[in-house]
């Protein structure tokens, strides 16, 4: 089933996957620390996110579909 999310749960999603991605690339303690509570955040706004109550029900398959979207590579011109 196709799911129409929010452009800024998307984002939201995006952000977080650039996060860890950062984090497991960093050497410097203090970015550490940094990249942790960004993740910490990304990760509250994504969860309680007023979308998810608009597909009660579905919320743990539609929350792996933003996953997947999220992960692929956005289009160009998008």
């Amino acid at each position: 089933m196709p799911y129409a999310f929010p452009d800024d749960l998307l984002q939201a999603q995006r952000d977080w996957y650039t996060a860890y991605q950062q984090l497991a690339l960093t050497e410097n303690p203090a970015q550490t620390t940094v990249l942790r509570r960004t993740l910490q955040r990304l990760s509250v706004r994504i969860t309680t996110h007023p979308y998810w109550a608009s597909i009660p029900g579905r919320a743990p398959a539609a929350r792996m579909a933003l996953k997947q979207l999220a992960w692929e590579p956005e289009e160009a011109g998008s």
